[in-house]
């Protein structure tokens, strides 16, 4: 369950695109340097539309991460704020999932994991 939902706490990122009882679309936007305040996601793919170059931070724990555009990797359940760091604007998508599969968010998890075949 989404208690901090993204698109209620970042509303000029988030937007919703689509949702039914399985699954929320999410589309994210942002500026270089643009930040997010704390907020959760449950399990979800995402789909990199742009260059993607973040720091996401949980509590005193910080991860970068840099993805090409194109890319789909798998997200677990997890509780950030982010900032773009790069160069670029950042477009993606996100597919979160719902019931069962939205996952429990684990204090050790922040950030993507890698995309297959990397």
């Amino acid at each position: 369950m989404i208690t901090d939902d993204p698109t209620l706490t970042n509303p000029n990122h988030y937007r919703t695109l689509w949702e039914n009882e399985h699954v929320r679309v999410l589309e994210y936007t942002d500026e270089p340097g643009d930040k997010t305040t704390p907020h959760d996601h449950p399990n979800s793919v995402m789909v990199t539309l742009s260059d993607f170059s973040r720091r996401l931070s949980a509590g005193e724990r910080t991860f970068d991460t840099s993805l090409p555009s194109g890319q789909a990797v798998w997200i677990p359940a997890q509780r950030h704020s982010g900032e773009n760091t790069g160069t670029t604007p950042t477009h993606t998508i996100l597919v979160e999932l719902k019931g069962d599969a939205a996952g429990e968010q684990s204090s050790g998890t922040l950030g993507p994991a890698q995309p297959a075949g990397a």
